[in-house]
């Protein structure tokens, strides 16, 4: 089997993917996962530590949700938790319609097979080859030896070790046992996948094939797919990003205009580190004002309100002091102004004006603070350049 034939295959259709009646009643609907009032302790009585609290979530099936947040915060926690590996202690949580919280063990593992589940830990088997790992996952259908075999390496080329089907894990690389625990994640082909970090351990190629894959999987065939992931490279294919801190979700941002603004801002040094959350969080407060030629958009000795980006068009920054007023600066893409009054309450330190018709990215002073607050590294790039531009 060749890379060109796998392309041309049909996939198989969701009909022959529908989510198991664990309890006798059809499950048709369209919400893929369903969390209500979600709270979480670990330990008991006295010693026992919440680690959730009152979560709320809702994903449609075909739909792409990145969960982001601080390491501890509770992601994996609760992918565990939708995944059926911990016991729900308080809340619901429905996934494809079935409620999972008290469900028989019997019925548990039956749900489980029928989710793909993507963790940091590949928990290959050492003494199987990559092919054998994947078919484990397969052998909880009823397919014959040919399908199997078909499936395993279809799914195996498709993550770019069609050289690699009969290698044990100990001749791959970290990043190929990864591509290979995927690969048995996804090759039964689940209505819903939980992945925890997919890419972490991937080059920039792998992890776009990856993702590629989930997305291709999520549109033919309406996979749900909530993934916890720091890695900004694959923003652009979720629908939805949602944000984690200390044990809440905090923000439930829908994508669209806001990644377009989002991957703006990445191309930007001063925003380059941000987390996922954080950009998207950022993107969605910003407001896309646009000047003409000769606007002043801030001026000496006014409070300072805004901080600005600008997204195209040019402007210049005059002072103006004892020897009257002198350009100091030319502005363009991506540069940014208005951060040193916001920074230090002091009133605007010089006067921006367009020099031709501007499309800007402003950011109010609250929203603006709440940035620093969230990101040390952005907090120190905007310091460094308040420094060297007085």
């Amino acid at each position: 089997m060749n890379a060109s034939t796998v392309a041309t295959q049909e996939p198989p259709r969701l009909a022959t993917q529908e989510f198991p009646s664990i309890d006798g009643v059809p499950r048709t609907d369209e919400i893929g996962l369903k969390v209500t009032g979600l709270n979480h302790w670990f330990g008991h009585g006295e010693l026992a530590k919440q680690v959730l609290f009152d979560n709320q979530l809702e994903v449609t099936r075909g739909e792409i949700v990145i969960m982001t947040g601080p390491s501890g915060s509770g992601k994996t926690t609760i992918l565990t938790l939708l995944g059926g590996l911990r016991t729900i202690q308080a809340g619901s949580v429905r996934v494809m319609g079935q409620e999972m919280s008290g469900l028989a063990p019997a019925s548990l593992v039956a749900m489980r097979r029928k989710i793909g589940f993507i963790f940091q830990a590949h928990n290959l088997f050492p003494s199987l080859s990559a092919f054998q790992n994947v078919r484990m996952a397969l052998e909880l259908e009823d397919l014959s030896a040919e399908e199997m075999r078909q499936r395993g390496e279809e799914m195996l080329t498709l993550l770019g070790l069609g050289h690699r089907v009969h290698y044990k894990p100990a001749a791959l690389s970290g990043g190929q046992r990864q591509r290979v625990a995927i690969a048995r994640a996804l090759v039964n082909r689940p209505p819903l996948v939980l992945a925890d970090e997919p890419t972490a351990a991937l080059d920039k190629q792998s992890g776009r094939d990856v993702v590629e894959l989930l997305k291709k999987l999520s549109r033919e065939q309406k996979t749900t797919i909530l993934m916890v992931t720091h890695d900004n490279r694959i923003l652009d294919i979720a629908d939805r990003i949602v944000n984690m801190v200390d044990g809440h979700i905090i923000s439930d941002v829908v994508v669209h205009s806001t990644l377009v603004v989002a991957e703006f801002l990445r191309g930007c040094p001063l925003f380059r580190d941000l987390t996922p959350g954080t950009l998207a969080g950022v993107a969605d407060k910003v407001s896309i004002e646009k000047q003409p030629a000769g606007t002043s958009i801030v001026r000496q000795g006014d409070p300072g309100d805004k901080f600005y980006v600008i997204r195209s068009g040019t402007a210049e920054v005059t002072v103006t002091d004892a020897a009257g007023p002198h350009v100091v600066a030319q502005l363009k893409d991506r540069d940014f102004f208005g951060e040193a009054a916001l920074l230090t309450g002091e009133p605007r330190n010089a006067t921006v004006t367009a020099t031709s018709d501007l499309q800007i990215y402003a950011l109010g002073k609250e929203d603006f603070q709440a940035v620093i607050n969230t990101s040390a590294t952005f907090n120190e790039q905007l310091r460094k350049v308040l420094f060297q531009r007085q």
